[in-house]
C-alpha cells in the first residue's frame, strides 16, 4: 500500500510539473518579446527543444487532454452499475472470447509453423526422430529400474498379500503396506525417467516439451497407482481383490471405474501437457484455449460414455429390468445434457459457472464414496469388534476427508472466482462480510457434525454393549435395562441442542443479532406453554418419571386400563406392546399412578383344590418335594429365587379343601415355573392317591319314574312316519 501511495505522489507531481509547463510556453508563446520587433528570435536551447519534442509524443498528448477532462462526479452522484449492465458486460466479453477462438482457427497453421521454426532451430544439430527414441529410452529406462524394483520386492509383496485380514488393525496394516510398494514403484519410475532425462543439457523449449509429457506419464502411473490402492480391481496372485478394496463395490464394478479412472486421467494429462507445451512454443492464448477446448471434447465423450455405461445392480441384488432401465436411462439423459452445458460454460469462458457446476455434480458423490469407504475399511470383522473404538475412528477418518473436500473446494472456486481470502480479511463491505460469514458458518457446521458423529457413536456403542444378555435381575441387567432407556433418549436431546447451538452460531457469524431472536423465542415459548399445557404436561410427566426410575424399556407395566411391556420412550408419550400384540400409546400425564410388574422379584400364589379325605400332611410333603425338583431344574433354577411350597390349608369349601401354594420367582418367569410346577403336582397327587376336588351333581330316581310328558313325546317320535317334519 505504502509503494501504492508513492506512486500515486510522484503521478501527481510529474503532472503539476507537465501543467506548469504547459502554462510556462503558453505565455511564452503568446507575450511578445521587447526585441522581437528589431531582432530575430533567438533559438531554443536543446532542453527546450527536447520538451518541444515531448510534447509532441501522441502518447504525451493523450494523456495531458485526458488530465483536461473534468473531474469524475462525487461518491454520492456517481452512478451504479446495474445488474443489467454487468450482464451486458458479462455477455460482450463471451462474444469477445469466441470471436477469438473464431479468429484463431485460420492463424493455427501459422503459429504451428513458427513453432516448428522455433523447434527446428534448436534441433539443428539433432534429429527428430533421435529425439523422439531418446523419450522413449526414458520410459524404457524408467519402466526397467520398476521392473527390477517389482523383482525385489516381489518376496515383500507375496508375504504382505498372505497377511490375514480378519481384523481392522490387520486389514489396514495389509492395505498401507500395499500402497506402499506400489508407490514405491512410481519413485523409481520417476527417478528412473525424467531424473534420467534431467541428468542431460538440452536447448530450453526442447527440455520443457519432452519434460512436459514425461510428467504426463508419471500422473497417469500416479492414477493407475491411486486406482489399484482404492479399488483393487484384479487379484494379485489367488488372492482375492476385496480383501484389500477401500470402495466398496464388486470385482466386475472395480475392473470398470479403474479403466475409466485411467483413460479419463491419461487423456486429461497429456491434453494438460499438449497445452503447456504450446504455451512454452509462443502460441497465442486463443490458440491454447483452442486446442484445449478440443481436447475437453475428448473427456467430455469418456464421461458420457462412462454414464451410459454404468455398471447395473450390485452382484447378489435381483434386477428389476423395466423400472430399472427406465430410471438409468433417465438419469443417463439428465447426467449426459449436465456435462454438455458444463463443457459450454467451459468454452463461453465463464470459468466460475464451470466449477461450480463441476463441484455441484462431483462433491457430493465424493463425500459419499468417503463416507462409505471409511465405514468398508474399519468394518469390525466380529460382533465382539463391533463395541471398539473402531466405529469412532471411521467418524474421524469420513468427517475429517469430508472437511478437505469441503475446503478444498472452496479454496478451488475462491480462485475462479478471482477471491483474494487474504485480502478478504482486511476489508469490511457487505459481501466481504457475507463470505466470510458464510465461511464461518461452514466450519461451525462441520465441527458440530463431528461432535454429533462422536456423541452418536458412543451412545450406539453403549447401546450395543447392552445387548450383551446378562443373569436375570442381576445389577448387571438393571444397569443395561436402565441404560437402554435412558441412552436414546439422550441422543435426542444432544442432537436438538447441538443442533440449535450450531445455528444460532452460523446464523451469529452471518451477521444475525440472535440476541432479540433468543428473547423473542423465549416469549414465543411462554406463550406455546400456555397455549399448549398439556403437551408441556406431559413432557414435565415424563422427565419426572424417568428421574423416579418408574419403569424402563422391557418393562411389563400397568397403569389404569393400559398395560403391557415398554417398548420406547419419547418425549411426551410412551409406547406400550399388549401381550395380545396391539400397541398402546400413553402420553405421560395420562399414565398417573405406575404399577410396574418387571421388578426386582415377584410372589406367584397358587391354590388347589383337594377332597376332604387328603391327607393335609402327604400333600404337603409332595408339593415340598415338587418345589425341590424345580429348584434343581437348570432350566429354572436361575430364575427361582425361593422355592414352591404349602403354606396351608386357606379354606373349607363346599365340595373341598383349597390349599394355597407360593413361590418367588424372577419378573415375568412365573407363568412358566407355575405350568410346570401344576404338571408335576398333578403327577404326583395321582401317584399318591390324592384327588383333585371338583364339583359334582348326583340325581337319584327309578328308572319308570318319567314325566308323563316326556313318555307322550317320545312315543310321538317313535310313531312319527319317516319323511315328515324334514
Amino acid at each position: 500500500m505504502g509503494m501504492v501511495h508513492h506512486s500515486k505522489n510522484v503521478a501527481g507531481t510529474l503532472a503539476i510539473a507537465l501543467w506548469l509547463s504547459i502554462f510556462l510556453a503558453s505565455l511564452l508563446a503568446g507575450i511578445p518579446s521587447a526585441h522581437s520587433q528589431t531582432e530575430p528570435a533567438a533559438s531554443p536551447p536543446p532542453q527546450v527543444q527536447e520538451f518541444l519534442k515531448l510534447l509532441d509524443d501522441p502518447s504525451v498528448r493523450g494523456w495531458v487532454e485526458q488530465q483536461r477532462r473534468p473531474a469524475p462526479l462525487s461518491a454520492g452522484t456517481e452512478p451504479q452499475e446495474t445488474a443489467s449492465d454487468r450482464l451486458a458486460m458479462r455477455i460482450a466479453q463471451m462474444r469477445d472470447h469466441l470471436a477469438s477462438l473464431a479468429a484463431a482457427v485460420p492463424r493455427m497453421p501459422q503459429e504451428i509453423g513458427r513453432a516448428a521454426d522455433l523447434l527446428s532451430q534448436e534441433l539443428q544439430h539433432r534429429r527428430f526422430v533421435g529425439i523422439v527414441l531418446l523419450v522413449l529410452g526414458f520410459l524404457a529406462l524408467g519402466a526397467g529400474t520398476e521392473w527390477l524394483c517389482a523383482r525385489a520386492t516381489a518376496p515383500h509383496l507375496q508375504r504382505i498379500l498372505t497377511l490375514p485380514t480378519d481384523t481392522v488393525a490387520e486389514r489396514v496394516r495389509a492395505i498401507l503396506l500395499r500402497f506402499a510398494i506400489g508407490f514405491a514403484h512410481l519413485a523409481i519410475f520417476a527417478l528412473g525417467s525424467i531424473g534420467a532425462f534431467l541428468v542431460f543439457d538440452w536447448p530450453p523449449h526442447l527440455k520443457q516439451v519432452v519434460l512436459a509429457y514425461l510428467v504426463a506419464a508419471l500422473m497417469l502411473r500416479l492414477a493407475l497407482v491411486a486406482g489399484r490402492f482404492l479399488l483393487a480391481p484384479k487379484p494379485v496372485g489367488h488372492q482375492d481383490p476385496e480383501r484389500f478394496r477401500i470402495v466398496p463395490m464388486p470385482t466386475g464394478t472395480a475392473q470398470f471405474w479403474y479403466r475409466r479412472l485411467a483413460l479419463f486421467v491419461g487423456w486429461f494429462a497429456f491434453g494438460w501437457a499438449t497445452v503447456s507445451v504450446m504455451r512454452n512454443l509462443e502460441f497465442s492464448t486463443a490458440a491454447r484455449e483452442l486446442v484445449a477446448y478440443t481436447l475437453g471434447i475428448g473427456l467430455l465423450v469418456i464421461a458420457i460414455e462412462t454414464i451410459w455405461r454404468w455398471p447395473g445392480v450390485p452382484s447378489g441384488v435381483q434386477e428389476q429390468p423395466d423400472g430399472r432401465d427406465r430410471h438409468h436411462a433417465l438419469r443417463a439423459w439428465l447426467l449426459t445434457v449436465y456435462f454438455a452445458l458444463v463443457w459450454v460454460l467451459w468454452v463461453a469462458g465463464f470459468v466460475g459457472l464451470f466449477w461450480l457446476a463441476v463441484f455441484a455434480i462431483v462433491l457430493p458423490r465424493a463425500v459419499a464414496i468417503t463416507e462409505s469407504s471409511s465405514r468398508h475399511l474399519l468394518r469390525p470383522a466380529h460382533a465382539a469388534e463391533a463395541a471398539s473404538d473402531h466405529d469412532l475412528w471411521a467418524v474421524y477418518l469420513d468427517r475429517g476427508l469430508r472437511a478437505l473436500l469441503i475446503v478444498g473446494a472452496a479454496l478451488v472456486l475462491a480462485y475462479a472466482w478471482k477471491i483474494d481470502l487474504v485480502e478478504m480479511t482486511s476489508r469490511d463491505t457487505l459481501l466481504t462480510r457475507l463470505v466470510r460469514g458464510v465461511l464461518s458458518s461452514v466450519v461451525i457446521l462441520l465441527i458440530a457434525d463431528l461432535i454429533w458423529q462422536i456423541v452418536k457413536s458412543q451412545i450406539d456403542r453403549r447401546l450395543l454393549q447392552t445387548q450383551i444378555s446378562a443373569p436375570p435381575g442381576s445389577d448387571e441387567a438393571l444397569r443395561q435395562a436402565r441404560l437402554r432407556t435412558l441412552l436414546p433418549i439422550l441422543r435426542n436431546a444432544a442432537l436438538v441442542v447441538l443442533a440449535t447451538v450450531a445455528v444460532l452460531m452460523a446464523l451469529s457469524a452471518l451477521g444475525v443479532e440472535i440476541g432479540p431472536l433468543i428473547a423473542g423465542a423465549g416469549v414465543v415459548g411462554v406463550a406455546v406453554g400456555f397455549g399448549s399445557q398439556t403437551l408441556v404436561k406431559d413432557i414435565i410427566s415424563g422427565i419426572f418419571y424417568l428421574l423416579d426410575d418408574a419403569f424402563r424399556v422391557g418393562e411389563y407395566i400397568q397403569s389404569g386400563s393400559y398395560k403391557g411391556t415398554v417398548e420406547s420412550l419419547g418425549f411426551r408419550s410412551l409406547k406400550l406392546r399388549h401381550h395380545r400384540g396391539y400397541l398402546f400409546t400413553v402420553p405421560y400425564g395420562q399414565l398417573g399412578a405406575v404399577e410396574n410388574m418387571s421388578r426386582d422379584w415377584v410372589i406367584d400364589k397358587m391354590t388347589l383344590s383337594v377332597t376332604y379325605d387328603t391327607d393335609l400332611d402327604k400333600a404337603k410333603k409332595i408339593i415340598k418335594q415338587v418345589g425341590k425338583e424345580l429348584a434343581q431344574d437348570p432350566e429354572f433354577a436361575p430364575n427361582i429365587i425361593e422355592p414352591l411350597k404349602m403354606q396351608g390349608v386357606e379354606q373349607f369349601g363346599e365340595f373341598a379343601i383349597q390349599l394355597r401354594l407360593k413361590m418367588m420367582t424372577r419378573p415375568g418367569e412365573q407363568f412358566m415355573i407355575r405350568r410346570r410346577a401344576f404338571a408335576l403336582i398333578k403327577k404326583a397327587f395321582d401317584e399318591n392317591g390324592i384327588r383333585f376336588a371338583f364339583p359334582t351333581v348326583q340325581v337319584a330316581g327309578r328308572e319308570d319314574a318319567e314325566p308323563a310328558a316326556a313318555r307322550q313325546v317320545l312315543t310321538l317320535v317313535k310313531n312319527q312316519p319317516s319323511g315328515e317334519g324334514s
